[in-house]
């Protein structure tokens, strides 16, 4: 673990792997609803980092924190979101032969997979979902598309995800996301997915 000062008020915690950093982020909200976390505004999670905003006293916390007991994040059994699945990505075909699997082998191993979101990021509403076993993780394409569309479901190395709105994108796509809003600024929360929650994808007809 390493312990980084972000301005006057925060701190950047460095970690060695992602199931570190969800284990620090849960520990910071578990303590905090505790009451025994000094103030702080933002607790932030990244792939392998969880930035602290709004400290009082962060050279405190700096401190302290490399001393602390870190347990493993609980798994509370609370529903998943379920997200349905057209399976008609241009680079389905291509994922499926990285796995050495048929298409329909590769639609059933994506959607019998239990994901979690590790943190958030890229676009307003893309959550980084873990959960695929380290075999079926895949690299980015060598070509980055210029435009994806709203509601792709893609794979990147060890993640998944949809994205919220068109934009440029590197990630395998494999289907689309049917009548799932990401992000509604309307809405309360804005962002359907948020660091913790369990996805679950469906598969639905064409």
């Amino acid at each position: 673990m390493t312990v980084l000062p972000v301005g006057r008020h925060g701190l950047l915690v460095e970690l060695p792997t992602s199931a570190a950093a969800e284990a620090l982020h849960a520990e910071l909200l578990r303590r905090r609803a505790a009451g025994t976390l000094p103030p702080v505004r933002e607790i932030v999670p990244g792939a392998r980092t969880v930035l602290l905003d709004g400290l009082t006293e962060p050279a405190r916390l700096a401190a302290e924190l490399p001393h602390w007991h870190v347990p493993p994040p609980e798994r509370a059994e609370e529903s998943a979101v379920r997200v349905p699945v057209r399976y008609d990505g241009p680079d389905l075909a291509d994922v499926a032969a990285l796995w050495g699997v048929s298409v329909e082998e590769a639609v059933r191993v994506h959607a019998d997979t239990a994901y979690r979101v590790a943190f958030c990021g890229f676009a307003p509403g893309f959550g980084y979902l873990t959960g695929l076993d380290e075999r079926h993780h895949v690299p980015r394409r060598d070509s980055p598309r210029t435009r994806v569309p709203a509601g792709a479901v893609g794979l990147a190395g060890a993640y998944a995800g949809v994205y919220p709105r068109p934009s440029p994108g590197g990630w395998q796509l494999i289907g689309t996301a049917v009548d799932t809003v990401l992000w509604d600024p309307d809405r309360e929360p804005a962002a359907l997915l948020s660091p913790g929650t369990r996805v679950r994808f469906v598969p639905v007809e064409g």
